[in-house]
């Protein structure tokens, strides 16, 4: 199983991630699980309505340039 360890959350972010988990009656590890998956899969989802049999790509730390529409 992979092991992820995220650096730069702020102290206010972290603050209520901690308060997330305690209200959740789990560790913040847990929380972080069940917080990660979620919008991947949410928009995966709506591909798949839409006919998509591909797995989409991640595009975290790709440039994406605007489109040209020649004006």
């Amino acid at each position: 199983m992979a092991q992820d360890i995220v650096c730069t959350i702020d102290d206010d972010d972290n603050r209520l991630l901690e308060m997330r988990a305690a209200r959740h009656g789990w560790s913040m590890e847990e929380e972080v699980r069940q917080i990660l998956p979620k919008p991947g899969s949410s928009i995966a989802s709506r591909f798949t309505k839409a006919g998509l049999t591909e797995p989409l790509n991640e595009f975290r730390e790709n440039i994406i340039k605007p489109m040209d529409f020649g004006s």
